[in-house]
């Protein structure tokens, strides 16, 4: 089942209240109080926004961020009573997207929440025909129905990239600059990401039908269409 908004937060009854208020304006919300429900929740169901409380009973927020985003992009909100800037520093250098302080304005985090899905939500949520299966959100490849693995590199930063621009040509320096937000980073760099997602998503990697060469000017991911 896709959700929303997803709350893993140690305070049950705030959670909960934070949920059932975020429900009655449309956002479909779940909530989970600890580490182990959060992991449990993945296994069945999907998020579009999480919101994250640092201090859970079995373990710390700060831990299950980084967790997290070792398998899924989608923005991370930080819930906290903890008010330094230490915390808010770690939150949003391991992947946190926003810091929110303990005690919210219940009217004023479901705005921001929903800005924030509706800025995610204008961005393709990923790729889909026969061969190819692509989820953005979650960071998952299909290939004939088998998980295929990408590194977060090879993933987040390239392949969704391209698919988010499909059948327009990207060129080289849009990618250093984009991708890896440096604009001094060399070709063989490159040509190896390329080549490792060929092998992974081409039916003839030698013959790309998704990513193809428009050589003097970059690639193109054209959907399987040249």
């Amino acid at each position: 089942m896709k959700y929303d908004c997803f709350i893993i937060d140690d305070e049950k009854l705030l959670a909960d209240s934070t949920a059932e208020y975020f429900n009655l304006f449309g956002v479909k919300t779940a909530a989970a109080y600890s580490v182990s429900e959060c992991r449990d929740f993945f296994r069945e169901h999907t998020a579009q926004l999480l919101l994250l409380d640092i201090n859970l009973g079995d373990g710390s927020g700060f831990e299950l961020c980084r967790e997290l985003r070792e398998k899924t992009d989608v923005p991370i909100l930080f819930i906290s009573a903890r008010t330094s800037d230490d915390d808010q520093i770690i939150a949003l250098n391991i992947g946190g997207d926003d810091y929110v302080q303990k005690p919210y304005s219940l009217g004023v985090l479901l705005a921001k929440v929903k800005a924030v899905l509706k800025r995610y939500g204008q961005e393709e949520q990923g790729y889909l025909d026969a061969h190819l299966k692509v989820d953005i959100p979650v960071r998952c490849v299909y290939v004939e129905g088998r998980s295929v693995k990408l590194t977060m590199q090879e993933f987040k930063l390239l392949l969704s990239y391209l698919i988010r621009h499909e059948n327009k040509v990207i060129s080289k320096q849009e990618l250093f600059e984009n991708v890896w937000e440096d604009k001094f980073t060399g070709d063989g760099t490159l040509n190896v990401h390329i080549r490792k997602i060929r092998e992974a998503i081409e039916r003839t990697p030698g013959k790309p039908e998704y990513i193809l060469t428009v050589w003097g000017d970059g690639y193109r991911f054209c959907g399987g269409r040249k």
